[in-house]
């Protein structure tokens, strides 16, 4: 390390959730007025916020959506139909007010946060916009590193600080979003590595590909991958991207060392997820994995994570959409351990 140089990033730290309290919240859960089991995987969802805030109480009424966005040098390999210009456009139309994910977010009462993490451009400042940009995209992974082990790291840490701060401003939930035209090929390539899989296996779609995308978005990403044998994790970030799945994965890990809930929205978040767990494994409890995507490959993270998501849309948009689908499922859930009655009262005549 040089004398000018900054040691890398360590995750903050993460309590492991305690086995010997799910027995203690599910005892609750089973003696509220309503028979056992009736509520299905909203009750082992409750049973999971229960363990995260506990001894408190768990709460979902102040939910914050982090839309972390970037680009990625791999564009200029043809791996989207689309041109890193999109990634500007859509920040704009997030701060508008105008996109998809602020319309569902207005329709579950989520905030937005839209946070620069390393967009191709120099963006206006605006309220709703953080500038956390690390630099001007990454660099074309098919040729060479994405990003340097110090800028893997920053991101990392940046994504944890904004987290944190979000949570110490009274969020109750952080909820996963993510723009980046190309960053299916670079979670393809993070999920390739980590989960681990057959790259094939994890080359999607993305944002709409005929088949000559197709074919030249995998000579891309074969390309990138045969470039580099990095397998840890913070290694296969440097060498692949994306500087918004890094802050998303920091995000992760600041949550969860707060003790609070991070729903995580489809491929994109959900490769992010990955890196955060295999970076800390005690940060999986705190994970809530809301949608099973349509992009190719998001099953086989999902598998790698023994995760079975909430709902099941066909979604494959991102922007944290299927994200904020999620949050009444999980203001639910909390309010079944804080709100409904127990059955002893309910017969006793004591509500």
């Amino acid at each position: 390390m040089s004398a000018n140089s900054q040691p890398l990033w360590q995750p903050p730290a993460i309590s492991p959730l305690d086995p010997d309290i799910e027995a203690v919240v599910r005892a609750r859960i089973d003696g509220k007025a309503k028979p056992q089991g009736s509520l299905g995987r909203i009750e082992d969802l409750a049973v999971q916020l229960g363990m995260i805030r506990h001894p408190g109480e768990p709460r979902g009424d102040n939910a914050v959506l982090l839309v972390f966005a970037a680009d990625h040098g791999l564009v200029a390999e043809g791996v989207s139909q689309y041109p890193s210009a999109v990634t500007i456009a859509m920040v704009m139309t997030y701060l508008a007010g105008r996109a998809s994910a602020n319309a569902f977010a207005a329709a579950s009462n989520v905030e937005i946060r839209v946070i620069d993490a390393g967009v191709a451009a120099e963006l206006p400042g605006h309220p709703r916009l953080i500038d956390a940009k690390i630099r001007m995209g990454t660099a074309n992974a098919a040729r060479e590193p994405a990003m340097t082990p110090q800028q893997a790291s920053d991101a990392l840490a940046r994504g944890c600080r904004i987290a944190i701060g979000e949570i110490r401003n009274g969020g109750d939930i952080i909820a996963l979003g993510e723009m980046g035209i190309g960053n299916t090929a670079s979670s393809a390539l993070l999920v390739h590595r980590l989960a681990p899989a057959p790259l094939n296996d994890c080359i999607g779609v993305g944002a709409g590909q005929d088949d000559v995308g197709m074919a030249r978005k995998r000579t891309a990403i074969e390309m990138a991958a045969a470039r580099s044998n990095a397998s840890a994790p913070l290694d296969v970030l440097g060498e692949f991207g994306g500087l918004e799945i890094a802050m998303m994965a920091g995000a992760v890990l600041g949550a969860a060392s707060q003790r609070r809930p991070v729903i995580v929205d489809g491929f994109i978040s959900t490769a992010a997820a990955l890196l955060a767990i295999r970076l800390c494994p005690e940060a999986r409890g705190y994970c809530v994995f809301a949608h099973r995507s349509a992009e190719r490959g998001h099953d086989i993270v999902l598998a790698a994570l023994d995760a079975t998501p909430l709902l099941d849309l066909g979604l494959r948009l991102g922007e944290g959409t299927g994200a904020l689908l999620a949050v009444p499922l999980v203001r639910a859930a909390a309010r079944l351990l804080t709100d409904v009655a127990d059955l002893s009262d309910v017969l006793a005549g004591n509500i």
